[in-house]
């Protein structure tokens, strides 16, 4: 039986989640999608993403086979504010969370990384290259998010499974990285 490892993706709303865990899942993902509606009007801030017709009320799941003995059930988080109280129950058991950015709207990621930081979740920045955007180099990325130095930012297009898949292995990677120094930094125990 392979070892099973959950890990979240998260960020502002419109984002890329559902579509980089529909590009990379192996099954066909779970959606919880709602269409957008008038009641949004005024609750959803959707400047920058003004075609995006639809919602994540509560997760999408998807499936991946990294080795024959690891799989990653993929969790994408809502990305708006009203549906984050689902967040805490997506988030138990996860091994580590992939932040999905938009330089068109990077301050919509600060609460995904607050979140994990405040959480002590491993997390990686992947800046989603939508066309047209401006594009930024990884190290201002880095300093416009305040993140610590530790924490990976990638580029990637979540439209395209080998560049989702990369961003899932670099997570993995960063999450062993911050377990394997968490171990070294603990104290051992007094006899």
């Amino acid at each position: 039986m392979p070892d099973a490892v959950k890990i979240l993706i998260a960020g502002g709303f419109g984002v890329g989640k559902t579509t980089m865990v529909g590009s990379v899942s192996e099954t066909k993902p779970l959606r919880t999608e709602e269409l957008l509606t008038e009641q949004g009007v005024g609750v959803d801030d959707i400047s920058g993403v003004e075609k995006k017709t639809t919602t994540t009320v509560a997760m999408d799941f998807g499936r991946i086979s990294i080795k024959q003995d690891l799989v990653l059930y993929l969790f994408g988080t809502p990305g708006q504010d009203r549906f984050w109280f689902v967040w805490d129950e997506l988030a138990l058991g996860a091994l580590g969370a992939v932040v999905l950015a938009d330089t068109r709207r990077l301050a919509d990621c600060f609460p995904s990384v607050d979140y994990f930081e405040k959480h002590g979740t491993p997390f990686i920045v992947a800046v989603n290259c939508f066309e047209g955007a401006r594009q930024y180099s990884l190290s201002e990325v880095q300093l416009a998010l305040d993140l610590d130095p530790d924490v990976p930012v990638m580029l990637c297009d979540v439209r395209k499974k080998d560049s989702s898949k990369e961003v899932l292995i670099a997570l993995l990677r960063h999450s062993r990285k911050s377990r394997d120094q968490a171990r070294r930094t603990v104290p051992a125990p007094a006899q």
